[in-house]
């Protein structure tokens, strides 16, 4: 007699649970902000654009309408008039070739030794590293009014005076940009790849030029972007070593602007606003790169 046995039965499988987290906050999605999140953004956009879309208000109106009160909120007639003897009056063509002049070398100066000197505090070894960089961050403490004096003595006994140079070679070193790329090559660049780049018999120069650059790429776009509005945008050192009518840079030439017994308010608003144009077709042109190259590097850190 044969007796059969049936196996037992199986509970059906479960069918996955589906996730409740909206599409917007899964892996790909596109986050939307609330209407809270877009108002906040539009208060602060007005805040931020508010400075210069009053510039362009005062640069387009003359000097009578903008003492009267309530001050004038909409554009008058005299902004390319204005912008025309702005640019004639100071001299505003040799003074943008100056001051390019002096903010592309120190940028470009400044990122390139920022990079190898923060590469030095990141990753070498060395004896007194901790103390001197202790030493660089406390030169970010002294404030630069402290040392105008000698260095105006300096620059005298080098017979530098009213010439670019005068401005360019005291802004090709910055201690800012040294722990700025201290920082940043810390976490961004693995002591692996320089091990393994020293297996190969790669030299140190070869290391900084064919490891640290490509890794540091995002954080010096960064910081040349920061160094060259600094630069351009320096008033009182170029104030004192440079002359209107010698080399002026673009805020010494635009300080010369509306004088006389009743200032032109809105001479002097013109030849400002003349002078931030360039920063904002930089950061136009350059702004999409910067911000992908700090997600790119972001994804790979």
């Amino acid at each position: 007699m044969t007796t059969t046995v049936t196996p037992p039965e199986t509970a059906p499988a479960k069918a996955p649970k589906r996730s409740r987290l909206p599409k917007s906050a899964r892996a790909g999605g596109t986050l939307h902000g609330g209407p809270i999140a877009y108002a906040i953004l539009i208060v602060f956009t007005i805040v931020s654009l508010f400075p210069l879309v009053w510039t362009a208000i005062a640069a387009s109106r003359d000097n009578q309408r903008l003492a009267q009160n309530p001050p004038p909120l909409w554009f008058g007639s005299n902004l390319f008039k204005n912008l025309e003897i702005a640019w004639k009056d100071a001299n505003l063509g040799e003074a943008f070739l100056n001051t390019t002049i002096v903010a592309g070398i120190s940028a470009v100066t400044i990122v390139v030794l920022s990079t190898i000197a923060g590469f030095a505090f990141a990753k070498l070894r060395f004896r007194g590293r901790n103390a001197l960089m202790v030493i660089v961050i406390g030169t970010m403490m002294v404030p630069p009014q402290l040392s105008i004096i000698p260095l105006y003595m300096m620059v005298a006994k080098l017979d530098w005076s009213d010439q670019l140079q005068a401005v360019i070679f005291p802004s090709l070193v910055s201690a800012f940009g040294v722990f700025f790329m201290r920082q940043y090559l810390l976490q961004a660049l693995p002591d692996e790849v320089i091990e393994a780049a020293r297996v190969d018999g790669a030299s140190s120069w070869r290391v900084v030029w064919h490891v640290v650059f490509p890794a540091a790429r995002p954080a010096m776009a960064v910081l040349g972007m920061l160094m060259f509005v600094q630069t351009w945008n320096d008033f009182l050192w170029p104030f004192l070593v440079l002359t209107q009518t010698g080399n002026p840079t673009v805020q010494v030439a635009v300080a010369g602007l509306g004088r006389g017994f009743t200032p032109d308010q809105s001479l002097i608003m013109a030849g400002a606003l003349l002078g931030t144009l360039p920063l904002l077709l930089v950061f136009t042109i350059f702004g999409k790169q910067i911000v992908g190259g700090i997600m790119q590097g972001a994804v790979k850190g």
